[in-house]
């Protein structure tokens, strides 16, 4: 089975995560680093819809960047722009496997798709 996680390696829910995802046998683990390599609005949007949340849903609300730029986090579209262009705003971590995404909080919620 093949995994992939949006890491972020300095969050401890994030690390926690990807160890449950490479101790278990048989999963092949992709890390994304969605800090280092942004990912684009549509994919931000697809990867939540497939875990079957909403944008204002996945977003870091306490992140400074929230009060900063006076993101109304109610607005699925704004919070999805602010995402794309401050992708620390992404929950973290999310994990997708071909059974589908889900947002890794608490870590072991990434057993669900093994």
């Amino acid at each position: 089975m093949n995994a992939t996680i949006w890491h972020n390696p300095r969050c401890s829910k994030s690390r926690q995560a990807l160890a449950i995802l490479q101790e278990t046998p048989g999963v092949a683990v992709t890390v994304f680093d969605y800090l280092k390599t942004p990912p684009a609005r549509a994919e931000i949007a697809a990867v939540l819809a497939r875990a079957g949340v909403r944008p204002s849903q996945a977003v870091r609300t306490g992140e400074g960047v929230v009060k900063d730029i006076g993101l109304d986090t109610g607005n699925d579209d704004a919070v999805l722009d602010a995402m794309a262009a401050h992708p620390i705003l992404i929950e973290r971590p999310i994990v997708i496997t071909d059974k589908g995404a889900v947002i890794a909080r608490p870590p072991e919620k990434a057993r669900d798709l093994l």
